[in-house]
């Protein structure tokens, strides 16, 4: 396995940086918020803060939108990142894919330990199926709706997916963090760039008790359910300690019966995805995430 220049440097960029489990989590958001500020940003037709049912969504409509409605949950540990961190990510996917975005700033650990997170993903769902405060979009308009999320927004896309057969038309999962026992051997073989160390700190701040670290709403690898989920788009990077356990899950997919599609981005590491001006290939997969969208008009159809 060969670390592309790219990953390379990003991950010598960051190796002076003190571990997570001693960072001061107030002030790193709000250097990841500063950050994201001076991020090119691409203009989006329309892009309006909404309140679904008290949880702070911001809501992406991109000129010329064909129907539908891609629920977008950040990635972070479940710990960090949100709505501002993810904003110039989350207009590129709006652009990209053609349809609407709902990006949702679910409550975040150890101030809103599980199951709050999944929780207000399912209160977001039903404001959409609703009506969606009045907005002519998503499931209360006939729309398909999609889930869409990266490493810990995987998670929670997947299990909102496993919560609610039949809501959504696909899902679409960018290196998701599934595994709470860090079982698989690319913690091992491929933790390049992030400390294995990291993940399971990412858990202990998420899981408000030992119990809940076996709950299939928490890590999902542990579902029954993988049958009732629509076709389903697993991306991975090689060079990823979370790799062999999305892999793991599009096999379990398919042997459910899922029309699933797995790829790995070989030579790239965690969270490449959201930095397209660091990584080539972080545009391609942008569209690749938009062309899987746009394959599934809506179930049935």
């Amino acid at each position: 396995m060969v670390l592309f220049a790219q990953a390379r440097a990003a991950v010598a960029a960051a190796a002076g940086d003190p571990p997570v489990w001693e960072s001061d989590i107030a002030a790193a958001r709000q250097q990841a918020r500063d950050l994201a500020v001076r991020q090119p940003r691409e203009d989006v037709e329309e892009v309006t803060d909404v309140d679904a049912d008290g949880v702070r969504c911001r809501l992406y409509v991109p000129a010329d939108r064909r129907p539908g409605v891609v629920v977008h949950l950040h990635g972070g540990g479940f710990v960090f990142h949100d709505i501002d961190v993810h904003d110039a990510a989350t207009r590129r996917l709006a652009n990209a894919s053609g349809t609407a975005v709902l990006s949702v700033d679910y409550r975040r650990p150890p101030e809103h330990r599980f199951p709050a997170a999944p929780d207000d993903v399912d209160t977001v769902l039903r404001w959409l199926a609703a009506g969606a405060g009045g907005r002519t979009i998503g499931p209360a308009a006939g729309e398909p709706a999609y889930a869409h999320g990266d490493s810990a927004g995987g998670n929670l896309a997947l299990v909102a997916g496993l919560r609610n057969p039949g809501y959504f038309a696909a899902v679409a999962l960018i290196y998701p963090f599934l595994d709470p026992s860090a079982g698989f051997d690319s913690y091992r073989t491929a933790a390049d760039g992030f400390d294995p160390r990291e993940a399971a700190w990412y858990w202990e701040q998420y899981a408000a008790t030992p119990a809940d670290l076996t709950h299939p709403d928490l890590a999902p690898l542990r579902s029954e359910a993988f049958g009732t989920l629509p076709p389903t788009l697993v991306v991975t990077a090689e060079h990823d300690p979370l790799r062999d356990e999305g892999e793991e899950l599009a096999r379990r997919l398919d042997d459910a019966g899922v029309a699933v599609t797995a790829t790995r981005y070989l030579g790239q590491i965690h969270g490449f995805w959201r930095h397209d001006t660091v990584f080539d290939a972080a545009g391609p997969l942008l569209h690749q995430v938009a062309g899987f969208l746009r394959l599934h008009p809506g179930l049935g159809d």
